[in-house]
C-alpha cells in the first residue's frame, strides 16, 4: 500500500513533536511503542502500529540515552518499522530490522547536532555570567527546532519520497535475506532484554525471572494479562515484604533507644 502525501506530512508532523520529546527526554512518548501506535494510526492500520511497536519496544528495552552517549534512534525505529511493513507487506519481526539503518541514520544526526552546536557554548556561557536568561533561552529554542525540523524532513524523505525505491529493494531481497531479516527481528527483543537486565539484574529477583520464562515458553495464552497479573502479584510480594521488613527494623531500633534511655535514666 502506498502513502500519501497528507499521511507523509503527518507522519513528519509526528516525528517533530516525539524528536523534541525525545531532545528533552520529557514525556517519554518518544518510545517505539507509542511512535509505532501513533504511526499506525496514521497510516489506517492500528494494529500493524502496535505489533510494530512491540518488537521495537522491546528491542530498544536497553537503549537509552546516558551522558552523551546516543543510542540508535527509537523515534525513527518506531516510524519505520510500521512504514516497511504497511508498504511492503513484510512481518513485524522482519520490518522492524529493516528499520534500523534508518535509526542508525537519526543517531548520526543527533551525534553531529551535539557537535554542531557546540558553537552556541561560548555565547550561553557569556549570557551565563550576565545573567542574561533571554539569549540562553533562545540558544535552546534555536538548538530544539534545528532538531525538530531535521526529524521531520528526514521521516518525510523516508517515509514518503523514497517510499517506491524503498519497496522496490525490499521485494528484490531474496527470500533467505528476507527470511534471516525476520530472524534478526524476532532475536532482537531478546538482546534488548538483555541489555536492561545487565543494569537492572539483582539476584534476589532470579527466581521470577525463572518463573517468568518458563510461563512465557511452555504455557501457552491467548493474550499476556495472565501473566503481567501475575508479576503485579509478584512485586506486591516483594513490596509488602520489604515494608514489613522495614517496620520491623525501625521497631527494633525504637526498643534500643527506648532501652538505652532508661538505662541512662538509672546510672547504666
Amino acid at each position: 500500500m502506498a502513502i500519501t502525501l497528507t499521511q507523509g506530512c503527518l507522519l513528519a508532523i509526528m516525528a517533530v513533536i516525539c524528536g523534541i520529546d525525545f531532545w528533552l527526554e520529557g514525556l517519554y512518548i518518544f518510545r517505539p511503542i507509542i511512535v509505532a501506535s501513533l504511526t499506525g494510526l496514521i497510516l489506517g492500520d492500528p494494529v500493524l502500529g502496535m505489533m510494530c511497536g512491540g518488537f521495537c519496544e522491546l528491542a530498544f528495552a536497553g537503549l537509552t540515552p546516558a551522558g552523551g552517549t546516543q543510542p540508535p534512534n527509537p523515534v525513527l525505529a518506531g516510524v519505520m518499522s510500521v512504514v516497511i511493513a504497511y508498504t511492503t507487506k513484510t512481518e513485524a519481526a522482519g520490518a522492524m530490522a529493516l528499520a534500523l539503518p534508518f535509526s542508525f541514520l537519526m543517531q548520526y544526526i543527533v551525534l553531529f547536532c551535539y557537535s554542531a552546536f557546540s558553537v552556541f557554548m561560548a555565547k550561553a556561557d557569556e549570557a551565563a555570567k550576565q545573567a542574561d536568561c533571554a539569549t540562553i533561552v533562545r540558544i535552546n529554542v534555536l538548538c530544539t527546532a534545528i532538531v525538530a525540523v531535521l526529524y521531520g524532513v528526514v521521516v518525510f524523505l523516508c517515509a514518503y519520497v523514497a517510499q517506491d525505491a524503498m519497496k522496490s529493494l525490499v521485494e528484490s531481497l531474496p527470500a533467505w535475506l528476507s527470511h534471516g531479516f525476520e530472524i534478526a527481528g524476532g532475536v532482537l527483543p531478546a538482546v534488548g532484554f538483555a541489555m536492561l537486565l545487565k543494569v537492572m539484574f539483582k539476584k534476589e529477583f532470579l527466581p521470577f525471572l525463572l518463573i517468568g520464562f518458563v510461563m512465557a515458553c511452555f504455557i501457552t495464552f491467548s493474550n499476556l494479562l495472565p501473566e503481567a497479573i501475575i508479576g503485579l502479584a509478584c512485586a506486591l510480594f516483594v513490596y509488602n515484604v520489604e515494608q514489613t521488613r522495614e517496620k520491623d527494623i525501625k521497631e527494633a531500633i525504637s526498643h534500643v533507644s527506648v532501652a538505652g534511655a532508661e538505662g541512662e535514666n538509672n546510672g547504666i
